[in-house]
């Protein structure tokens, strides 16, 4: 994702631990709720097998979904204008190693709750990847300002759904969400050449 230097709307500041606490608390409740959903429904989660080919398509469409973010934020004032508050309240406070939990916690606790458990029980079908997808896009609302961003989301589970569907293996969007998390937060903080202090 590429972002400009453009000013971003005025936040309420997040302290560093604030972030993390709230990356880890996320993480674990989806995952609660992964497991709940499969003792509640007995249907299979989607498999996670580790495949070479599979890994580079997930790559790919990391990179993928990436570009079309970068031309979106070029084109589209709103999603710049909600890219970029979402992106500076969680990103700011961040040093550049957390940027690795950034890019794994939500990749895999979202990818095992969407993809992995609540397609294969809704169905693994185009009704499955768009309820999903609408679920995945409602995860990133965070106010009224953020709907860009929340539409941008839903297409992007629309597509990671799809992927999972067509491979069969979790892996593939485990990969995509991973890898396009990890480019969007680098390419953030070279951008604004962030540089938040050590909390003591």
């Amino acid at each position: 994702m590429v972002f400009s230097n453009a000013p971003t709307p005025q936040l309420e500041p997040l302290s560093r631990m604030q972030v993390l606490i709230a990356m880890g608390v996320t993480a674990v409740a989806l995952l609660l709720v992964a497991k709940i959903w499969m003792q509640v429904d007995p249907m299979p989660s989607l498999p996670l097998h580790w495949q070479t080919a599979d890994l580079l398509s997930g790559a790919l469409i990391g990179l993928g979904i990436t570009g079309a973010s970068a031309i979106l934020y070029r084109v589209w004032p709103q999603y710049r204008a909600s890219a970029d508050l979402y992106l500076a309240l969680v990103l700011k406070p961040l040093l550049w190693p957390d940027l690795i939990w950034l890019g794994l916690l939500p990749g895999l606790s979202e990818e095992l709750l969407f993809r992995g458990v609540m397609l294969p029980s809704l169905g693994l079908n185009w009704t499955g990847v768009g309820i999903s997808s609408v679920c995945f896009g409602i995860l990133h609302f965070s106010g009224r300002q953020q709907w860009p961003y929340v539409i941008w989301a839903t297409l992007v589970g629309g597509l990671l759904g799809y992927s999972a569907l067509a491979t069969g293996n979790l892996l593939v969007p485990v990969a995509a969400h991973i890898l396009t998390n990890l480019i969007a937060s680098a390419s953030w903080k070279v951008l604004h050449n962030q540089h938040p202090q050590e909390e003591s």
